[in-house]
């Protein structure tokens, strides 16, 4: 794998070699960092995953790229670092992309139940009432994104979608991003992370999930996990990870962090993810 910096903008096109693009690095509430918000790029496509509260400004400050060029997004979950964007997005490939530049609708992977939630309890109150569409009535999801299903891989021990993706292989796996409830996972907060390319780990925002790294440790060649500095009711903390055995840690890259990381010692682990920099899988 090589770690590189674009010398000036980022393409969104490669040779079809995997590469993973931070535009942001940092928590929600982190301010020396963007927020967890990343691109999937593979020969002619890309996958922006997430788009939070500072995507608008993160996008072009990182990647030196305008947010109108982006194609297909997947959100992993309602949390406003990573969907406060998404309206932000939206409208602007409807009024400026698909109007003014003759760009195609974007296209989000989600699946239906995560569609419900997404758009009745986010994105509705914005977005509804621009405009009427061609039948007169308000807009919908679907006159803002083409919607690009996965499908459902199997429940146990886990919820897994999948989705081949232009040559993109996905995994897309339920995580645990609550605190301690009575009831399961499965009635809980929807939250996911991803496995890509058979090749890469990306916890998504997860508590400690000994389960869930049970299930991809020994498959994952690398693997990019949240984590905050101390225990926490909803993300894993460094104290947690630092319990890993140490083939885990040496190809684990800590993500998703608060501010001053210099401040905690992570020896051991394959580092700190870098915001806007390139990570190819070759």
């Amino acid at each position: 794998m090589k770690i590189l910096k674009p010398d000036e903008k980022l393409s969104l096109q490669n040779d079809g070699t995997l590469e993973i693009f931070f535009i942001g690095t940092g928590a929600a509430f982190a301010q020396q960092h963007y927020q967890t918000n990343f691109l999937i790029i593979k020969g002619n496509h890309h996958i922006l995953v997430d788009f939070g509260t500072t995507g608008p400004i993160a996008f072009p400050s990182t990647t030196g790229c305008n947010a109108v060029e982006v194609q297909t997004i997947l959100p992993t979950h309602s949390h406003f670092d990573h969907i406060g964007g998404i309206e932000y997005l939206a409208l602007l490939n409807r009024y400026v992309g698909m109007t003014a530049m003759q760009r195609p609708k974007l296209q989000m992977i989600i699946n239906e139940q995560y569609q419900r939630v997404l758009w009745e309890m986010t994105l509705r109150g914005g977005m509804e009432w621009n405009e009427v569409n061609r039948e007169g009535e308000r807009l919908s999801f679907g006159d803002f994104f083409d919607i690009v299903r996965p499908t459902l891989k199997t429940q146990e021990p886990r919820e897994i979608w999948e989705l081949d993706f232009h040559g993109i292989h996905l995994e897309i796996f339920r995580t645990n991003h609550l605190p301690k409830q009575p009831f399961p996972w499965q009635q809980g907060f929807i939250t996911y992370g991803l496995f890509v390319d058979h090749r890469v780990f990306i916890s998504g925002d997860t508590v400690f999930d000994q389960e869930l790294l049970d299930i991809y440790v020994d498959r994952a060649e690398y693997m990019f996990h949240d984590s905050q500095f101390f225990p926490n009711p909803v993300h894993a903390s460094l104290p947690e990870l630092r319990t890993l055995p140490e083939h885990v840690r040496e190809k684990m890259f800590i993500v998703h962090y608060p501010d001053n990381p210099e401040q905690h010692d992570i020896t051991g682990f394959a580092g700190w993810t870098k915001q806007g920099h390139r990570y190819i899988f070759d």
